[in-house]
């Protein structure tokens, strides 16, 4: 029996799961596509009900295999998506989302994001953004590799303050948003999205992580994932094409790391000391 996947509150008064599902370069090889899909379909079976994409990942391809995945079960999933800067003027936004209504398959995007900062003024997509809300084409929009800067930018536009999420970057082994950039979306209400929460091999060959994740009878990829479930308003969205890996991700959500865990991990992967540049991959 798992305990219930943490959630957190979005401005909107909607919940989503603190653990959901990403899908870059899902739909990349037509030979996975069918083991994509029952990924994906496994993690909504598991209440992993948070699905994040963007129309640059393959092109729509990805989007498709989400759209394949929420067939016949809409209402179960909390769907995300990311138009591209080069797509985010005025009517170059609005015409994105209806591409990616396309590719998915549904008649809405529960929440939708500017993949990152381009040379269109934040005016224009925001303007974008909310008569799309207005429409009923998305529920929330919000924004993708943003710093503080950027995010106070972003307020000071009109509608700037109905910003939802911030997805960026963020893991044991990548902690300088915790500096500045997480405290001041979590003082706000804005969701954080941490994309590539296992950073690659690299980070779970750590030995202090392994350590952790043999006295837990764990792997080292469900400790990365039980760290950031301590880390208030932040939604993982781990990525694999393969529904057992699925499984363990859900299970990283039944372990409790303890204090004496927490410091041993901020002895190996030490938190950020002064402000550092937004990393991005």
């Amino acid at each position: 029996m798992h305990d219930p996947i943490p959630t957190t509150t979005l401005i909107d008064g909607r919940t989503v799961p603190v653990l959901g599902q990403g899908t870059w370069r899902m739909g990349d090889e037509r030979a996975r596509a069918a083991d994509e899909v029952k990924s994906l379909q496994a993690g909504l079976d598991l209440g992993m009900t948070l699905i994040d994409t963007a129309e640059m990942y393959g092109n729509g391809a990805s989007e498709a295999i989400v759209g394949q995945a929420v067939k016949g079960r809409r209402d179960e999933a909390f769907i995300v998506s990311k138009v591209l800067p080069s797509n985010a003027s005025r009517d170059g936004t609005e015409a994105a989302c209806e591409r990616s209504l396309r590719h998915l398959g549904v008649d809405h995007i529960d929440l939708y994001l500017l993949h990152w900062r381009g040379g269109y003024p934040l005016a224009e997509t925001v303007a974008a953004f909310e008569a799309l809300k207005k429409a009923g084409k998305i529920g929330a929009w919000g924004v993708s590799n943003f710093d503080v800067d950027d995010m106070e930018e972003l307020l000071a536009v009109p509608g700037g303050q109905n910003v939802a999420a911030n997805q960026v970057l963020y893991n044991l082994q990548r902690r300088g948003i915790e500096f500045d950039l997480l405290p001041w979306c979590q003082k706000r209400g804005v969701a954080f999205m941490a994309y590539a929460p296992l950073d690659g091999s690299g980070l779970l060959r750590n030995p202090d992580l392994v350590h952790i994740a043999k006295a837990h009878q764990a792997t080292p990829a469900q400790i990365a994932l039980a760290f950031l479930k301590t880390r208030p308003g932040v939604i993982s969205i781990p990525k694999t094409g393969s529904a057992q890996r699925t499984r363990e991700n859900r299970e990283a959500m039944d372990i409790h790391l303890t204090a004496e865990n927490l410091t041993a991990l901020d002895h190996a992967f030490p938190p950020p000391r002064r402000k550092r540049s937004l990393e991005m991959s």
